[in-house]
């Protein structure tokens, strides 16, 4: 039987392929959710999304993620935020009446879809594991949402873990949950990002259940805990997402050296 040519691989294929790095075993054969630069990311979530106490909206993580986007893409993200304070996931949940309305099942369609993004940054589970939603109820609501993203926008879907709080008792109503109910939260989120085909970023884990990045509100990330949350979900970009490396790639070609470690050498 002739055997036929494969089409020679585009430049960014050949940045992308593991086929192009040095180890090419099949532990090392990742997939990659993303070979191209972003273009319109959406952040949907609750009032630490929508900029919590950060100090200035440049400090809030959703713009500081944006930061460290564009400073790996060609060609600037535009990112859109779509946090809501006290937001909950839908009109199931028990405080819905006093939550910020509309729901995330109410809005998800305007404040999401129709900007026809590629990357969508899902950011629920804190207000309901505070306000006594049950998880399988949550959890199917989550599905249903992530589900209509995916089929309607082909968008890459980064399930943002529920962060870390030390005031669970000091709101009423939102004083139902505890640190046990946010990880039973968080390992459902999980499964549901396994199991809908998206990444998921345990900024939990980031935050290392550290109080002094926590805001004196006992609720919300300060500036700190926001860096860090920013830097965990980057970290979960880069490193399934070919894409954030093209300019380095580029950049690399016509860099001008800038160390001269002769100097340092003259010293012994």
């Amino acid at each position: 039987m002739a055997q036929t040519d494969s089409p020679e691989p585009t430049p960014q294929e050949k940045i992308s392929s593991p086929s192009n790095f040095e180890d090419t075993s099949p532990r090392l054969q990742k997939r990659d959710y993303c070979d191209k630069p972003f273009r319109v990311a959406v952040a949907l979530g609750e009032s630490t999304t929508a900029g919590g106490t950060a100090t200035s909206r440049e400090l809030a993580w959703v713009s500081r993620l944006a930061d460290s986007i564009n400073e790996c893409q060609l060609e600037p993200v535009r990112m859109i935020n779509s946090g809501i304070g006290a937001n909950v996931i839908s009109r199931r949940s028990p405080e819905y009446e006093t939550s910020g309305k509309p729901s995330a099942m109410e809005r998800y369609e305007k404040h999401v879809i129709e900007h026809r993004p590629d990357l969508v940054l899902f950011s629920y589970g804190l207000n309901d594991a505070r306000s006594g939603t049950p998880l399988a109820q949550f959890l199917e609501d989550c599905r249903f949402i992530i589900h209509d993203i995916k089929a309607r926008t082909q968008a890459l879907v980064v399930v943002v873990a529920g962060y870390f709080v030390t005031g669970f008792d000091r709101y009423l109503p939102y004083n139902k949950g505890n640190v046990a109910t946010l990880m039973g939260y968080n390992a459902g989120l999980k499964r549901l990002a396994e199991e809908t085909d998206c990444l998921y970023s345990d900024v939990f884990e980031a935050q290392g259940m550290a109080p002094w990045i926590v805001d004196p509100d006992g609720v919300h990330p300060n500036n700190l805990g926001h860096r860090i949350i920013a830097n965990r979900v980057f970290e979960t970009l880069a490193q399934n997402c070919s894409g954030l490396s093209l300019k380095a790639f580029e950049l690399r070609k016509t860099f001008l050296p800038w160390r001269d470690e002769s100097v340092l050498k003259k010293l012994y």
